[in-house]
């Protein structure tokens, strides 16, 4: 293992804040996404021992932050050529959201205006990459410190969150949500035959969060959700755009293995810009 991404959805995990949603058992493993070397292939496998890879742990589990892992042949892909091996370690969880959400959920077409809350984490800043590439008009909403940032990614406007509320928006054709809450006032915001897609649940709340989301997808507008599970393809598609740079890594902070505590509490205080990733190989 060269590295892995700490997500930031797990300290609510962790903390218990989505046990009514998400039934697991403690201890749990941490991390999602890695990049790696191959040391092992099971029968039938075309991958060979040192291909350089980078996947996704197998559905609802985790475990990706460790020396090794095993897991599943369509959960790996090659490694872009060119892409550092650290970062990377941050961008398979990221990127394949952005894709489903934005290319298979919502079909964001060129040309379309497309608004993203939350855009400094690490599926907010690949989503405000991939508007941009695809042709829309993207709108990130983050904090003061962040427009400038969130505009170098590719914003073309950049509000910030503490005094822009949705009434204060103009209309869009797509929204990605990575907040949680206030969703019915943000699908208002919509145009006639917008999509909203909402990635994230309110961890202090859940009821009220998920019940906006389970009940805005009957709507004309709807609300669409899903719990990230994407296929070879969509990783295949990922290597396709991070190989020449379309989305790439969002790296904040390395580190090593033994500092997976601290990066937690890190995440908690706010202000990550992109992703933390531990690097397996460093020492503290």
């Amino acid at each position: 293992m060269l590295s892995a991404g700490v997500g930031g959805g797990e300290t609510a995990i962790r903390a218990g804040k989505l046990r009514r949603v998400m039934r697991l058992r403690f201890p749990q493993g941490s991390g999602n996404e890695f990049a790696g070397r191959v040391e092992a292939v099971g029968a039938g496998v075309e991958l060979s021992p040192g291909d350089a890879v980078w996947g996704l742990m197998p559905h609802g589990t985790f475990g990706a932050i460790a020396e090794k892992v095993v897991v599943p042949r369509d959960r790996l892909a090659p490694l872009p050529a060119g892409l550092d091996p650290v970062a990377a370690g941050s961008l398979p969880v990221s990127g394949t959201t952005a894709i489903t959400a934005l290319e298979e959920k919502a079909a964001l077409r060129p040309g379309e205006r497309l608004l993203v809350r939350g855009a400094t984490g690490g599926v907010g800043s690949a989503a405000v990459q991939l508007g941009r590439h695809l042709g829309a008009h993207v709108t990130a909403m983050a904090s003061a410190r962040n427009l400038d940032w969130v505009r170098a990614l590719g914003a073309d406007v950049a509000v910030d969150y503490r005094t822009t509320g949705p009434g204060d928006l103009d209309p869009f054709d797509v929204i990605v949500d990575l907040v949680g809450t206030d969703l019915p006032a943000y699908r208002r915001r919509l145009t006639r035959g917008g999509r909203m897609v909402a990635l994230a649940i309110a961890p202090d709340a859940v009821v009220s969060s998920l019940a906006a989301t389970v009940l805005g997808r009957a709507l004309p507008r709807p609300i669409l959700s899903f719990s990230n599970n994407p296929s070879a393809r969509t990783l295949a598609r990922l290597g396709e755009l991070a190989g020449p740079g379309v989305i790439g890594p969002v790296l904040d902070r390395a580190f090593a293995l033994e500092e997976v505590a601290e990066a937690h509490r890190l995440l908690e205080a706010g202000g990550v810009r992109g992703k933390y990733v531990v690097d397996v190989r460093a020492t503290s």
